[in-house]
């Protein structure tokens, strides 16, 4: 019998997926609350060569559904606080949703929309983003160095129990 055993990682691991997960909730949030709004949309649109009664007709409908994926952003990354139990699905839930996130910056994301960004907020209006978005492929890397090295989630290591 095959069981799973905590290492001197384990728990470091869950406590640093917790945090991230808090910072990456709090940042989606932001961004998808604060950031992403109607002005914004519609001047990424026209950045990427929308007229403007173009951008106004159709940002409502974009806008509405960037929320809604913000809100299972949000939703995924909350979950990842649960990662202080140990529990194994949370593991994959956490990894799955911090690799569509970091995807973000790889072409998820048009660059108008950073864009549109920098030109209504400055530094702040890509800041959510990046530590959102950065840290999330970072944690992706760490989690799959781990899974890598113990071949089980948390970092877990195994043993053949006798019987």
């Amino acid at each position: 019998m095959t069981r799973n055993v905590p290492t001197p990682w384990t728990r470091r691991l869950q406590i640093l997926t917790a945090a991230a997960s808090a910072v990456f909730t709090a940042g989606t949030a932001l961004q998808n609350f604060v950031i992403i709004n109607l002005e914004m949309i519609e001047h990424s649109m026209r950045l990427a060569g929308l007229s403007t009664a173009e951008a106004a007709a159709a940002a409502p409908g974009l806008l509405a559904f960037l929320r809604a994926v913000g809100v299972a952003f949000i939703a995924g990354n909350a979950l990842g606080l649960l990662a202080l139990r140990g529990w194994t699905w949370v593991f994959w839930v956490v990894l799955a949703v911090n690799l569509g996130q970091a995807a973000g910056p790889f072409g998820m994301i048009p660059p108008e929309v950073y864009q549109a960004s920098l030109d209504l907020y400055g530094p702040a209006g890509i800041l959510p983003t990046a530590v959102t978005d950065g840290g999330a492929a970072i944690l992706v890397i760490v989690l799959l160095i781990s899974l890598a090295v113990f071949r089980r989630p948390w970092a877990r290591s195994s043993y053949e129990k006798a019987r």
